[in-house]
């Protein structure tokens, strides 16, 4: 697993808007436990705990540690935030360590003419030859507010559900713009981003303010080969054996930045039993999730999103192997699918484990005791648990045609994302400018204009695409919409998305820029089977996402509700569903039971070259070059992996694990295959994270790519001569 697929459970809702009519398949699996006598675990939400109250009572209690209010703030100043994934400060200077897979865009993106940096790896030698990312950004955690108070009460001032879900809306943007603008007037030097954070499903807000880094440099990445050792196949397991890490470099006017708060590497790394402390942004869980919303993702999210996944990693797959020449570009996407299929499968396998659902019951029905138990909560709360089944039940009813006709999913066919955004620019312009959606008015039409032109598009690749959507949709739709049959006539949605390819308007700029200069009449009586089609069904399709709209406006406030609850009844005792925010989570160095066997807490580089001759030196498990043929005062038996107790999810990726004296003794690059019913539940009997070790990444650095330099660094916490 790559761990920085924080969108993931984002993206499983768009995926599904389009893709639940494939069907979903209901668990038949047997329980030999009394189902009626499970208990809910005293850490099932886990143990993601928020900087805003780190839990000191606990750590002293369990590892008979009593860390300062300066120890949580050094380790809150030196974790950092990427896109999609997380990060430190390792040196005085500015280093930063995170994984591979996290600076795999970046890598493309410093990528010069000729080179294939993906596959050869990168190092820089000299500050000189460090590489800026254009368009890249790293966050550090400043400013923690609470604001509970303010958004709750412009959320409750609401009269109607709308009302209310207007108002916190506007509350959040305007606290937001607030604390941005005192900002900027206090200290106009620092670039500062804010977001309000809701925790608990809106029991407690939090104003969180981020310093942006926008000139960063990349430093170092191994070869993906060697980063990614195993594969799909070894993806979410094991024993694993993966070198994943990389290192860039921020820069303050145009010089390695200098920071007080930075966690030094320790080369010994950690023994077995050591308590450590993942220091990272966790991107979504469904922990506090009533048992209706989780039986709507058992149901119907998640067998629609791997069903997306595995149908369009085959296509992409299946065109990588006839085309060899564009593995390199499609690489990264493929990977990632794999991934994504491989993960809500897990997520899925803990929704059908009669045993999981059960204690998620006894938490619900707990909670339902407390809040009826209690005069004042009843009165206020009321039941939202039945508001929550109603609305998730008439969400559920129109679920299928809802999101098939969503304008929000990925991996679709660019064909039709293209033209329905053709017809949608055609039917805006028919309005008077003032009723326009806003990037339709007045110098905004251009750039909506300018986004019409297609970014490549590869035919034979978007046939495939949109061969599958259609199937899809005919899978939703059946005989019951007259504007789709009439699309698909008597012919296969195979042979429609053939003769769609053949004749699109956005084959060349000449033919989009001619259907531009007509009016918006002309576009939408165009000839063009596509654009008739989406014409024809954009009325009924806007009716039906705007009372799924309606819907969730309606479950939204329900939920808030339950989770101001929640919280009167929990407080911080239990942390909140991950937000991609930052966390600290602790856990001991520790191995496992697994296929009748014991897992070891950790690897060395023995079980990588063994890994590498027992599958015949052939892909997923072939080695670079150098790492081949290493040199004879190579270190075989230096700790190359290792799993701990740590609670991770998808986000984790490039957390470092660090010890009670802030120093880093692994980095976060996975979770095991029985990690992943923690989307939901965590059990940490089996549930391991999986990192690089301190002592093995120095290792490879030091004798198979003699990056003396970034070792050196590393070792002394800054840059030496």
């Amino acid at each position: 697993m790559k761990q920085n697929r924080v969108n993931i459970f984002i993206a499983i809702f768009a995926i599904a808007f389009l893709f639940v009519g494939c069907g979903s398949q209901q668990p038949t699996t047997k329980s030999f436990a009394n189902l009626d006598e499970l208990q809910a675990g005293k850490f099932d939400a886990g143990k993601m705990w928020t900087f805003d109250f780190p839990p000191t009572e606990y750590f002293a209690k369990t590892y008979n540690f009593n860390p300062d209010k300066s120890w949580f703030e050094k380790a809150r100043l030196a974790a950092l935030r990427l896109p999609n994934c997380s990060a430190s400060f390792v040196s005085e200077d500015g280093l930063v360590m995170t994984n591979h897979h996290c600076a795999r865009g970046p890598l493309d993106e410093v990528t010069k003419e000729g080179e294939r940096l993906a596959e050869t790896g990168f190092y820089a030698p000299t500050l000189d030859d460090e590489r800026k990312v254009p368009n890249f950004y790293i966050d550090q955690l400043r400013v923690i507010e609470d604001v509970t108070t303010e958004v709750q009460a412009a959320f409750e001032s609401g009269k109607t559900d709308n009302q209310q879900t207007a108002n916190r809306l506007a509350k959040i943007s305007e606290i937001q713009k607030r604390y941005a603008a005192k900002y900027k007037q206090s200290a106009p030097q620092d670039s500062m981003v804010f977001s309000v954070v809701a925790f608990y499903n809106g029991g407690r807000y939090s104003l969180y303010g981020y310093k942006r880094f926008t000139d960063i440099r990349i430093v170092y990445a191994p070869e993906e080969v060697m980063a990614f050792f195993g594969g799909d196949p070894d993806n979410f397991t094991y024993p694993r054996y993966d070198f994943d890490c990389s290192f860039f470099r921020v820069y303050d006017n145009g010089k390695p930045l200098k920071t007080e708060n930075f966690f030094k590497f320790n080369p010994s790394g950690a023994q077995e039993g050591d308590a450590v402390f993942v220091i990272g942004n966790p991107g979504n869980t469904s922990r506090l999730l009533t048992m209706a919303q989780l039986e709507y993702l058992r149901d119907y999210a998640y067998p629609a999103a791997i069903n997306n996944y595995e149908n369009v990693e085959k296509i992409y797959s299946a065109y990588v192997e006839k085309h060899p020449d564009a593995k390199l570009k499609y690489m990264s996407l493929i990977f990632g699918l794999a991934n994504s299929r491989k993960a809500i499968t897990g997520y899925l396998d803990g929704l059908r484990d009669p045993v999981l659902m059960a204690k998620k019951q006894n938490f619900e029905n707990k909670f339902k005791a407390a809040v009826e138990s209690n005069p004042e909560l009843k009165k206020k709360y009321g039941n939202p648990w039945s508001d929550i089944v109603r609305y998730q039940e008439e969400l559920n009813s129109i679920y299928s045609e809802a999101n098939i006709f969503s304008t929000r999913a990925r991996n679709r066919s660019q064909y039709y994302t293209l033209t329905n955004n053709l017809v949608e620019y055609a039917l805006a312009l028919k309005r008077p400018a003032e009723q326009r959606p806003e990037k339709y008015r007045g110098a905004l039409l251009d750039t909506a204009k300018t986004k019409l032109y297609p970014h490549e598009i590869v035919g034979e690749l978007d046939q495939q695409l949109l061969a599958f959507q259609l199937r899809v949709m005919k899978k939703v739709l059946g005989e019951k919409n007259e504007a789709f049959n009439q699309f698909l006539g008597a012919k296969t949605p195979e042979q429609v998305a053939a003769e769609v390819a053949a004749t699109t308007i956005f084959s060349s700029k000449e033919k989009i820029d001619a259907m531009l200069a007509k009016t918006p009449d002309e576009i939408l009586a165009s000839s063009d089977p596509l654009i008739q089609f989406l014409a024809a069904v954009q009325e009924h399709a806007a009716a039906v996402r705007k009372q799924a709209n309606e819907i969730q406006e309606k479950l939204s406030v329900h939920v808030q509700k339950l989770g101001e609850a929640m919280y009167a009844v929990y407080g911080t005792n239990i942390p909140p569903d991950a937000t991609f925010t930052l966390r600290i989570a602790d856990g001991v160095i520790k191995g496992y039971e697994y296929n009748g066997t014991l897992a070891p807490p950790v690897t060395t580089f023995y079980g990588l070259y063994d890994r590498y001759y027992s599958f015949g030196m052939k892909d997923p498990w072939k080695l670079a070059d150098r790492w081949a043929h290493p040199p004879t005062t190579f270190q075989m038996n230096t700790p190359m992996n290792f799993v701990s107790t740590n609670d991770i999810i998808g986000g984790n990726s490039g957390s470092p694990v660090i010890n009670k004296d802030l120093q880093v003794i692994g980095l976060i690059f996975d979770g095991n295959m029985e990690s992943l019913p923690g989307d939901v539940i965590f059990d940490e009997t089996k549930n391991r994270s999986v990192a690089v070790h301190s002592a093995g990444i120095l290792e490879g650095l030091e004798q198979i790519y003699k990056a003396d330099r970034i070792s050196k660094e590393l070792r002394n916490g800054k840059i030496m001569p």
